[in-house]
């Protein structure tokens, strides 16, 4: 072993391949991954330039490793855990996926951004499992969460999973596509309102209740208006 790879690992256990790792992990989530050069990550993983290419088929492969090691780690960091099926109410459960699940993308967005204008990494992305949800994603995560309320009869049986969570993936989405349209703008914030406002027409619905009640977002009746 060279002193430089000797100095790089002491004082852990990992190997080589996950120092590079958690090397380019830490630039990723300081620069993005945009202008990330092979010198960057040597440097900052005080190796010689050459030894990625022992480890990794190229730069966007390691990049890729990088950025979800840096996805998992921001939602592994993040409050609270995924609320459970028959656990408080409906709406407040929706209510924590809508805020974890936006607060997870408001997190990773600067690491991201930059990923949709390099094809090559998005192509090994694509080949690594799903940071989000334990390799599930957010969108089965959250559609296995409405089916299980379901079979417990807290949720209507003809209500779509599948479209609630693909309703709720799509707001994360649009926190993406807003910056990455307009990387040079502020990052954009969720309005205050935004998840109360999605939670009450999630359960409501958007046409009117003949009856005149309404769901409110807490999940009690209320009147319409």
């Amino acid at each position: 072993m060279s002193p430089r790879r000797a100095a790089a690992l002491r004082g852990g256990d990992r190997s080589l391949r996950e120092h590079l790792i958690a090397a380019a992990r830490r630039l990723v989530a300081r620069r993005g991954t945009v202008g990330v050069t092979v010198r960057d990550i040597a440097r900052e993983a005080q190796v010689a330039d050459g030894v990625l290419y022992n480890h990794f088929a190229d730069k966007e492969e390691l990049l890729a490793y990088a950025l979800h090691a840096h996805v998992r780690a921001v939602e592994a960091e993040l409050a609270d855990a995924p609320p459970q099926a028959g656990a408080g109410t409906v709406a407040a459960n929706l209510r924590a996926y809508l805020s974890r699940a936006l607060a997870l993308h408001a997190a990773i967005l600067p690491a991201m951004a930059g990923v949709f204008t390099q094809p090559g990494m998005l192509a090994r992305l694509a080949e690594l499992p799903n940071p989000i949800g334990g390799g599930a994603g957010l969108r089965d995560e959250l559609a296995g969460y409405v089916r299980a309320e379901q079979e417990l009869g807290r949720v209507a049986p003809d209500a779509s999973a599948e479209a609630v969570a693909a309703l709720v993936v799509g707001v994360c989405h649009d926190l993406v596509l807003r910056h990455v349209l307009d990387p040079a703008g502020p990052a954009p914030e969720p309005a205050p309102r935004l998840v109360d406002d999605l939670v009450r027409t999630l359960l409501r619905g958007v046409t009117p209740d003949p009856g005149g009640a309404a769901v409110s977002s807490s999940g009690r009746p209320g009147r319409a208006g």
